[in-house]
């Protein structure tokens, strides 16, 4: 009852937080950023986790699944509705390449160096590290965009920069996926078919979903119907996933593409009824991620400043070779990786689905890295992304939105 309770009172906060005027930067710049982020969610439910204040047990945790895998529904099929395939076309290949440059950097600068330890450290076989230190690399390549949305929206950097910045940060998210999909390939199973066929019938799974969704919402009109078939649609597809222990958010992600690909007209109208949900939604999500870390691995915090320390390198590298590859076509800021510090809250999903699908003592550990290595980065990106901001050639002010 206690668990419960506290549930309630945080779905209540969250849906406070995801006011448009607690989000508004021109009303209050840090309660904004502090919301966007997700932070203090992240940081309560690391407090009221088994490991510290013990609101939440172990057993409360094992229940809250579902909860866990509708969140992870609703985020796959938030990125996958993203994937807009008319943008996707007109964007320059140099775009496309100076996104997978700066996030490989990063990737490569996290998971080569830490594969070692986390072999030693484990004493698991090969097969198993290399889907870890992979997740732990994807992690790292992926940045959040919100300081950037921030910074336009209150004025203080340019909207075209700004823009810039988080379409770099949204094509991150592809790559991160990629990489999940082999991190479950060699960790989700006994071998690595059988990983591959899991994360094939994740997509599978999904992109049905995504086409019944389609055909239910054909010739919809009223607004009330398809907010009802998208939401049993989002919960189908993450109840379905879960049951069958594939990927909740890979098939999220394979559904709302779907049904961003061939849903039609009334797609735009789903993709507006879903953003009332997604914040919500989200900031729920990243409460029951905090509240599965795992504070006692002396290990991992030892990892800690050794990820931090790659991460950042490959960021400002990442981030220097990406303006010089598409700096003109997209009038990237100066200092870009800088303003790439801050970790994207995909991340956290990436390895809490990994925790779920791979349990064990090594995809604990990246978990605890990866989630503690997101609230430092979060700190560390504000004071960073203060060295990227240049004065807008126009003052403008548009307060309004949802980062």
């Amino acid at each position: 009852m206690q668990a419960l309770l506290v549930l309630l009172a945080i779905a209540a906060l969250s849906l406070l937080a995801s006011d448009r005027r607690v989000l508004d930067p021109g009303r209050s710049p840090a309660m904004a950023q502090l919301a966007a982020s997700g932070l203090l969610f992240l940081a309560l439910g690391a407090v009221m986790g088994p490991d510290a204040l013990g609101v939440f047990s172990n057993r409360d945790l094992t229940a809250l699944r579902p909860l866990l895998a509708l969140g992870l529904g609703v985020a796959g099929v938030t990125v996958g509705l993203n994937l807009e395939p008319r943008l996707l076309r007109l964007l320059p290949r140099t775009v496309y390449v100076a996104a997978l440059a700066h996030s490989g950097t990063a990737f490569l600068w996290v998971a080569l160096p830490l594969a070692g330890p986390l072999l030693l450290t484990t004493g698991l076989p090969a097969r198993a590290v290399v889907g870890a230190a992979a997740l732990l690399g994807a992690a790292a390549s992926l940045s959040s965009g919100h300081f950037a949305v921030l910074g336009y929206r209150s004025g203080r950097m340019e909207r075209r920069q700004g823009l810039s910045v988080a379409l770099l940060t949204m094509l991150d998210d592809l790559v991160g996926l990629g990489v999940l999909m082999v991190a479950l390939t060699f960790g989700a199973a006994s071998h690595p078919q059988e990983g591959l066929g899991l994360v094939a019938l994740a997509l599978l799974l999904g992109a049905v979903c995504g086409g019944l969704l389609a055909f239910l919402m054909h010739g919809l009109n009223d607004l009330g119907e398809v907010l009802a078939v998208l939401l049993g649609g989002v919960a189908l597809v993450s109840g379905a996933s879960a049951y069958l222990r594939v990927s909740t958010l890979l098939a999220g992600v394979a559904c709302g593409a779907t049904l961003m690909w061939v849903g039609g007209r009334a797609v735009n109208q789903a993709v507006r009824v879903l953003g009332r949900f997604e914040r919500p939604a989200y900031l729920l999500l990243i409460f029951l991620v905090g509240a599965h870390v795992h504070m006692r691995d002396v290990l991992a915090w030892a990892l800690l400043p050794a990820y931090l320390g790659l991460r950042f390198l490959g960021k400002v590298l990442g981030g220097a070779l990406a303006r010089r590859i598409a700096g003109l076509a997209l009038g990237l800021p100066p200092r870009l990786g800088y303003a790439l510090i801050a970790q994207g809250g995909l991340a956290l999903c990436l390895v809490v689905e990994y925790l779920v699908l791979v349990p064990g003592q090594l995809s604990q550990r990246v978990f605890d890295v990866v989630v503690a290595g997101a609230v430092i980065n979060e700190l560390l990106g504000n004071r960073a992304f203060q060295l990227v901001i240049t004065p807008p050639s126009q003052g403008r002010r548009d307060g309004g939105g949802m980062p």
